[in-house]
């Protein structure tokens, strides 16, 4: 089992840059963002751009994974990405995971315009994983589909991660988890919505993985704070963890302790689990 802490994108850079070192001075894997414009949690606060912050987090850092918890084609477009990507990739010497789903929230329409269909938000994601795997693994693209076009992308210099950077894919239908299989190196998921047995949800997910992927490996994340907040105790945990792995998954991701609100908690539960619980439960 690997260990992901998100830390939200609300702080001031002179209150997060400890977060993100000690982060990886706690021992946890992967280290990550959320790829809002705004975030329906927190509307009424501070939020900074993504990809500064993660680079910030690249600078001072040496050993820890850095990720978009997750990047969507709500807002951006394949070529302008791959050139966040490859300078992420180089800063951070081949530590960058690319995040990605479909798109949902308030970013759907905050730039205007009518929300897509789940359908068209599958059919744009398809395009969006599609061209940016060929802007990352071949130079000199050209592409136009419905929602994405490019005329002679350039990809130089290319990912330091070869052959480009490692896709982990938010996926619940049945269409992108097919585009998981294809194109992620990981699949991330926060569980079902709207269902009382959040764990039973989430088996059920990984059982459709399990059907997609015939056989093919594919490293797991799940998001513990969709079921109840994982921090709220060590013992909390502790039994998260154990949950997820009963349930096949290879990597956890919890949120950093906010100070009240959603996700709020205690920064020395967070202590107490990366000094007692994390050790014990790697083996």
């Amino acid at each position: 089992m690997r260990f992901g802490i998100t830390i939200l994108p609300e702080y001031r850079w002179s209150t997060a840059a400890p977060k993100w070192r000690r982060a990886e001075e706690l021992g946890f894997d992967h280290a990550w963002t959320y790829d809002h414009l705004t975030w329906g949690g927190l509307q009424d606060s501070p939020w900074y751009g993504t990809m500064p912050t993660l680079t910030a987090g690249a600078m001072v850092t040496s050993t820890i994974k850095l990720g978009t918890f997750v990047t969507s084609p709500n807002f951006r477009h394949p070529l302008t990405l791959t050139r966040d990507i490859l300078a992420l990739d180089d800063i951070s010497d081949g530590r960058f995971l690319c995040g990605i789903g479909a798109g949902g929230g308030i970013d759907t329409t905050i730039l205007g315009g009518d929300d897509l269909s789940p359908r068209q938000k599958v059919d744009r994601l398809t395009e969006f994983v599609e061209l940016l795997d060929k802007l990352l693994t071949t130079d000199g693209v050209d592409y136009k589909g419905e929602y994405f076009e490019t005329r002679n992308g350039r990809t130089l210099p290319g990912c330091i991660q070869q052959p480009r950077v490692p896709f982990v894919m938010a996926a619940n239908g049945p269409r992108s988890l097919r585009l998981a299989a294809k194109y992620g190196a990981g699949w991330v998921t926060t569980g079902k919505k709207g269902v009382d047995d959040w764990y039973a949800g989430v088996a059920e997910l990984s059982r459709r993985l399990d059907d997609v992927l015939a056989g093919k490996s594919l490293d797991r994340y799940l998001s513990l704070d969709d079921g109840g907040y994982a921090l709220s105790s060590a013992a909390a945990f502790e039994d998260a963890v154990g949950r997820a792995a009963e349930l096949g998954f290879t990597d956890v991701i919890t949120h950093w302790p906010r100070a009240e609100g959603v996700y709020g908690g205690s920064e020395a539960v967070l202590e107490e689990v990366a000094a007692d619980v994390i050790p014990r439960l790697r083996g």
